[in-house]
């Protein structure tokens, strides 16, 4: 092996293991940091400096887009005015491996004054920071990562996986689901694949419907004009839907009738359309579509008293536009 694979190899392995050596320090102190967060009225600010400060900036971005409230602040800042954002509800986590950072030391006086809890990741038990906090969570690792044993490495590494492992628990803990991940990632592909067909099908009083004794001239108007072209929906005199009829269908229907125009709704409607109730994922009514060759799918909701009264309709473009896939 050369030298550039050897280094990568022995990175890897060195990182991996600072992780796993996380696991049998898990314990009462993790599971009260659990309950800090989770008894938190405000929100949680997150603090570093240096390469403890993206791994904060990267922590406070999971725990805001997983149901907890927070933000970063930058310590350097903090005694210039931002030390305002931190009010008397909120709970603050330092990350610090040496846990002797000048920067923090305003944050650490502030919060102190206020009584507001400290969390500390470190990889010092006995520094300052550690002995300011209420819990103190351990990420000290054996050896960094870098050659040179001075570059953080393995202690950065370390400090987002616990870090993570703290979001993830607390995430659980919560009952978040991934309904709630898609309202707080409406945008991008994470979001799209997780959005309800609710959330984006189409609804109101120019969707393609039509009564089982709609005219053919009558039909074609309606799917000439209408917002959603190329399919209408059949419905009884209840409102309950018991068909749908698509371009092809008329096109068939054309070829094999002499007289088309003497005909109704009833007459040419396929008797099953394919449907989706509006609580399923959006992408499974693209699986659906694709699956079936379809460019519309009727929506129920099957939560009513009337089952097979349509909701809406879902569009095949519109969901490749909203890129769920």
């Amino acid at each position: 092996m050369n030298q550039v694979l050897k280094i990568a190899e022995q990175t890897l392995r060195i990182e991996a293991e600072s992780i796993l050596n996380l696991i049998s320090r898990l314990g009462p102190q993790f599971e009260k940091a659990v309950d800090l967060i989770l008894n938190c009225k405000g929100k949680v600010i997150l603090t570093g400096m240096g390469k403890s400060g993206l791994i904060a900036r990267k922590l406070a971005s999971t725990f805001a887009s997983t149901g907890t409230p927070a933000l970063y602040l930058h310590p350097a800042e903090s005694s210039h005015g931002d030390l305002g954002v931190i009010s008397k509800t909120d709970l603050v986590i330092a990350l610090s491996y040496g846990g002797e950072a000048n920067e923090i030391n305003a944050i650490i006086n502030f919060i102190s004054r206020n009584g507001i809890p400290l969390i500390a990741f470190t990889g010092k038990t006995s520094s300052t920071l550690a002995q300011a906090a209420v819990v103190v969570l351990d990420v000290s690792v054996e050896r960094e990562a870098c050659p040179l044993k001075l570059a953080p490495t393995s202690s950065s590494t370390a400090t987002l996986a616990m870090g993570d492992a703290l979001a993830m628990a607390i995430l659980d803990k919560r009952g978040f689901k991934s309904e709630n991940f898609a309202e707080l990632h409406p945008a991008g592909s994470l979001g799209a694949k997780l959005m309800r067909v609710k959330d984006m099908m189409q609804t109101g009083a120019a969707l393609p419907f039509v009564k089982k004794e709609t005219s053919m001239k009558e039909i074609l108007t309606v799917m000439t004009h209408q917002s959603v072209r190329g399919a209408t929906g059949v419905l009884d005199d209840q409102g309950q839907l018991v068909g749908v009829i698509t371009d092809g269908d008329i096109r068939r229907f054309l070829e094999k009738n002499q007289d088309p125009f003497s005909k109704t709704a009833k007459d040419l409607m396929s008797h099953s359309p394919r449907t989706i109730d509006s609580g399923e994922l959006a992408e499974k009514a693209l699986f659906l579509m694709e699956q079936f060759r379809i460019q519309m799918l009727i929506v129920l909701d099957q939560t009513s008293n009337t089952p097979m009264k349509p909701a809406g309709m879902l569009i095949y473009q519109d969901l490749l536009s909203a890129k769920v896939r």
